[in-house]
C-alpha cells in the first residue's frame, strides 16, 4: 500500500484555506500536514514538517508566495516539496516568479475538486502539471518584461554552455510546450533517452522543475517568444 501524500496548505484568506483543506482531508491518498496564513509561516513549517506537496497563494501581504518558495526550495533536503502555485487568474506576474524559482505548477483557484486533486497527484509523482501551453503563454507574457536584474529575480540567468547539443535541443522543444512523447517523435528517439537528456539540462542548470526549465529556455533567449 502507497504512502499518502502529505499537503501543507497556505493561502492567507482562511476560508479558501478552510475550503482546500477539507477538500484534501476528504480525499484518499492524501493527508494535510498543516496550514500556513502566510510567507513567512510557510517557510518555517515546510521545513519542520517536510510535506510532499504545497499547495502556495502567491499574492499574500508580507513574505508572498514568490519568495517563500525560493526560500523553501533553497532550504530543504532531499527530496525537495513540490510546490503548486494557486492563482485566481493565469496570466499572473507572482506565478511567473514563482514558477522561475521553482514551483513545479499553477492551478487557478476556481479549478474543480476533481482538478485539484489530480494536480496534486501529479506533482507529487513527479509529473510536469498538465496544459504545458498555458505555461508558456504565461511564460511568453513576462519572460521580456522581467530582463535580467528584474526585481523579481531570485537568480541570476544560467548559461547554456555547460550543455551538449543535445540537451539544449530537448530544453528547447520543452520550452515550446513539447511532451516529452512529442519530443521523442521530434527527434526520432525514445521518450526515456528524452527524459535523461532533460535531466542532465535540469541537473547541469540548477533547475527543479520543468516549468522552471520553460521559464530558463525563454531568459536565455533559447525560445523566442511567438515562435
Amino acid at each position: 500500500m502507497s504512502r499518502a501524500t502529505s499537503v501543507l496548505v497556505v493561502d492567507d484568506q482562511f476560508l479558501i484555506r478552510a475550503g482546500l483543506v477539507g477538500l484534501l482531508k476528504a480525499a484518499p491518498g492524501t493527508t494535510v500536514a498543516g496550514e500556513a496564513s502566510d510567507g513567512e509561516e510557510a517557510v518555517a513549517l515546510a521545513a519542520e514538517l517536510r510535506p510532499d506537496v504545497i499547495l502556495m497563494d502567491v499574492r499574500m501581504p508580507g513574505t508572498n508566495g514568490i519568495t517563500a518558495t525560493a526560500r523553501i526550495l533553497a532550504e530543504a533536503g532531499d527530496p525537495p516539496p513540490r510546490i503548486l502555485v494557486l492563482t485566481t487568474f493565469d496570466l499572473d506576474e507572482y506565478v511567473y516568479g514563482a514558477l522561475r524559482a521553482g514551483a513545479s505548477g499553477f492551478l487557478l483557484k476556481d479549478s474543480g475538486p476533481e482538478r485539484l486533486l489530480t494536480a496534486v497527484a501529479a506533482v507529487a509523482g513527479g509529473d510536469h502539471l498538465f496544459a504545458p501551453s498555458v505555461t508558456r503563454r504565461l511564460v511568453e507574457a513576462f519572460a521580456d518584461r522581467a530582463g535580467p536584474g528584474g526585481s523579481d529575480r531570485e537568480a541570476p540567468v544560467p548559461t547554456l554552455d555547460v550543455l551538449t547539443g543535445r540537451e539544449r535541443e530537448v530544453l528547447k522543444l520543452t520550452g515550446r510546450g513539447l511532451s516529452n512523447q512529442e519530443i521523442a517523435a521530434r527527434l526520432y528517439i525514445s521518450e526515456a533517452t528524452v527524459k535523461t537528456h532533460l535531466n542532465r539540462a535540469m541537473g547541469k542548470l540548477g533547475l527543479g522543475s520543468r516549468a522552471q526549465a520553460v521559464v530558463v529556455a525563454y531568459e536565455t533567449g533559447l525560445v523566442v517568444p511567438g515562435s
